[in-house]
């Protein structure tokens, strides 16, 4: 269901192909320039991290590594904006806040999001060690994340969460703000492991699009529509950082886009060694038989 697993599949034959060089998912280096780029929001045509929610946040938080990219696409999520986490995260990661934690307790699952609650399981433990949730009751609670019956299981449990948290001595006024990170559950939130996966899948965009941007552009301009942009917002982008696009051809262009060959001397005018060419589904109208038959016919 993800489209960026077809993009990435694409590039996987298309960078042995044409550049001679192995594509593995699952061996990707940590390249600190392509975090430089994501940390510019330079992310147009990349998955998960292309939105104007996500371009405005970059900036701002600068991913450093796999971790704080997971923390990133976790972030703009339903459950952490109307939680009202976002804010709190960004400002503790631009030392503008201090990190603080409601009850001492939460300092050992909540550390390493500055405090702020931004995976389900979290959520969870807030339960758990608040007012003594038993693994069972915690797992109710998850349940309730973006459910129909969000509403009808946290009026159910909530004599119980503050009879446990009045147990374990926490003062009125902070029962109020867990209350209110519990409700949270009202909307989604990322199990740590999703957010982790499509972190790797988000990186895995970004350091395809940065070291091969013509075999990039191709698989996307192949698997479209998909993301938030355009097709010539996409072409546009890419010329944007030195990609050479050769227009529909009836005499070079196939079916879908393809790479071309440049000669030395046009080489040193562009990043990448390839042009990219612009396929004949991209012709309005034409049907995908009549473009393959055209192609065949040279």
């Amino acid at each position: 269901g993800l489209g960026m697993l077809a993009v990435l599949a694409d590039c996987r034959g298309l960078v042995p192909k044409h550049y001679g060089k192995t594509l593995d998912y699952a061996q990707l280096p940590q390249d600190a320039e392509v975090y430089e780029g994501i940390q510019k929001a330079d992310t147009v045509g990349l998955f998960q991290i292309e939105s104007r929610a996500q371009m405005s946040a970059l900036p701002r938080t600068k991913p450093k590594c796999f971790a704080d990219l997971s923390m990133q696409v976790a972030i703009i999520r339903p459950g952490p904006v109307t939680g009202k986490f976002v804010n709190p995260y960004i400002e503790r990661r631009l030392g503008r806040q201090p990190v603080t934690y409601l009850h001492p307790s939460f300092e050992p699952f909540l550390h390493r999001t500055l405090g702020v609650p931004l995976f389900q399981e979290q959520v969870m433990k807030v339960g758990m060690v608040a007012a003594n949730l038993t693994g069972g009751e915690a797992e109710e609670l998850r349940k309730a994340m973006g459910g129909k019956r969000s509403d009808a299981i946290l009026t159910r449990m909530r004599e119980r969460l503050i009879a446990g948290m009045t147990a374990n001595g926490i003062t009125p006024d902070v029962q109020v703000e867990i209350l209110r990170i519990l409700s949270t559950v009202r909307e989604f939130m990322f199990p740590e492991s999703h957010a982790h996966s499509f972190a790797s899948i988000a990186y895995s965009s970004a350091y395809t699009k940065f070291h091969y941007l013509a075999a990039y552009t191709c698989a996307l301009l192949n698997n479209q529509p998909m993301g938030f942009y355009s097709p010539s917002t996409i072409i546009n982008d890419a010329k944007r950082h030195g990609l050479k696009v050769l227009p529909i051809d009836v005499q070079h262009s196939e079916w879908n886009c393809t790479l071309e060959p440049m000669s030395e001397v046009e080489r040193t005018k562009y990043t990448d060694s390839f042009a990219l060419r612009i396929g004949l589904r991209y012709v309005k109208g034409l049907r995908q038989e009549t473009g393959e038959a055209i192609a065949e016919a040279r």
